[in-house]
C-alpha cells in the first residue's frame, strides 16, 4: 500500500507513523508513506498558503496554487493514483472502505484540510472525499492517518495474526465480541465458564452470540443490513426472548 499525504503539519503525521502497527508495516516495506508539506510548494518567501473568502465570512481558506503544485510534483502520474480529499462533507468513512482502499493498486493521495476551508478549485482533482463523521475537526491529518491506519491493517502480513482483522468489529458487518485474558477473576469479575471449557463449538457460538447482542444494544441498525445465518437469526431470537422474561 502506497500514500503521498499533502499537509501543512508534516510532524503530525510522522509521530503516528513512528509508532505501532504503523511502523512496523512501513518498516517490513507492507506499506509506504511519503509526506509533503504544502509549504513548500509556495512561491512567496512567507510561505503563505491561505487566504480570505471571496464573498465575506469568518476564517481563511487553503489557496489552490501550493496544492495543485504538489500534486503535480508527484513522482506518479494521474492515471497512477487516487486522490482524497479529507473533510466533513466527503463519504463517512466505514469498514468496506478500508477493505476497498487496502486493495487500491492505485497510490493513495491525501489531501488534508485546513483553516476554514479549502479553495473550491481543488475538489476538480480529487477521485474521491472521505469523512470520519458528522463533526469538524482543526485539519484532515488525523482523519488521513485513521484511513491508512483501518486499511493498512488488513494488508495480509501487517498483522501479527491475520485472523486478528477478520475477527474485528465491523468487518462481519456487526460488532466484535468481548475478549477475556488472565486473570480469570479481578474483583469479584469473572471470566465467563464457557471461555474456560476447552469446548470450542461452545465458545464459537457463545462469542457470536455476544457479538449480535452487543450490536442489538449498540447499533440495531447494524443488525438489519447484516448479512445474518440462520443460525445467527436463532441466536438472536433468543437474546431478544432473554431481554424480554
Amino acid at each position: 500500500m502506497k500514500c503521498d499525504i499533502l499537509t501543512l503539519f508534516p510532524k503530525v503525521i510522522q509521530a503516528i507513523l513512528s509508532e505501532s502497527i504503523l511502523k512496523r508495516a512501513v518498516e517490513a516495506g507492507l506499506l509506504e508513506v511519503k509526506v509533503y508539506n504544502i509549504r513548500d510548494f509556495t512561491e512567496d518567501r512567507h510561505h503563505v498558503v491561505d487566504d480570505y473568502s471571496y464573498g465575506g465570512g469568518a476564517g481563511m481558506v487553503l489557496k489552490p496554487e501550493p496544492i495543485f503544485r504538489a500534486i503535480d510534483s508527484l513522482e506518479n502520474n494521474r492515471e497512477e493514483r487516487h486522490i482524497i480529499l479529507l473533510s466533513p462533507q466527503g463519504m463517512p468513512f466505514k469498514q468496506k472502505m478500508a477493505e476497498r482502499l487496502s486493495l487500491e493498486s492505485k497510490r493513495l493521495v491525501f489531501i488534508c484540510g485546513h483553516y476554514e476551508g479549502i479553495d473550491e478549485r481543488v475538489r476538480s482533482i480529487v477521485n474521491e472525499e472521505i469523512s470520519l463523521g458528522d463533526y469538524v475537526l482543526t485539519g484532515g491529518e488525523l482523519a488521513a492517518m485513521v484511513v491508512i491506519e483501518a486499511s493498512a491493517r488488513l494488508i495480509p502480513g501487517v498483522l501479527g495474526d491475520e485472523k486478528s482483522a477478520i475477527d474485528d468489529s465491523f468487518s462481519g458487518g456487526i460488532f466484535d465480541y468481548p475478549h477475556y485474558t488472565r486473570p480469570s477473576e479481578f474483583r469479584g469479575m469473572k471470566v465467563p465458564e464457557v471461555l474456560l471449557s476447552g469446548n470450542h463449538e461452545e465458545i464459537r457460538i457463545w462469542r457470536r452470540r455476544e457479538a449480535l447482542r452487543r450490536t442489538l444494544d449498540g447499533r440495531p441498525d447494524l443488525i438489519e443490513k447484516a448479512n445474518l445465518s440462520d443460525e445467527d437469526k436463532r441466536l438472536l431470537e433468543e437474546i431478544v426472548n432473554d431481554k424480554e422474561e
